[in-house]
């Protein structure tokens, strides 16, 4: 098995719900994740309790695979 070339040193702080920071190498400030629109319903939370809508963290992740 070849050497592992990188490890990711990430950190993510919950801040209420489904809205949390996550610390990542590369980034001077947090990337916030939440949930907005058919996810938010999907998991029953409303949007409103959370102020303000976010991309996911699927949203990330589709994003990183279609690049």
């Amino acid at each position: 098995m070849p050497d592992v070339v990188y490890t990711s040193k990430a950190r993510i702080e919950r801040l209420k719900g489904p809205l949390r920071l996550a610390y990542l190498p590369g980034e001077s400030q947090p990337v916030t994740f939440s949930v907005h629109g058919a996810i938010a319903e999907h998991y029953k939370v409303d949007p409103a309790t959370l102020g303000e809508s976010h991309a996911s963290t699927l949203d990330y992740v589709i994003a990183a695979a279609a690049g």
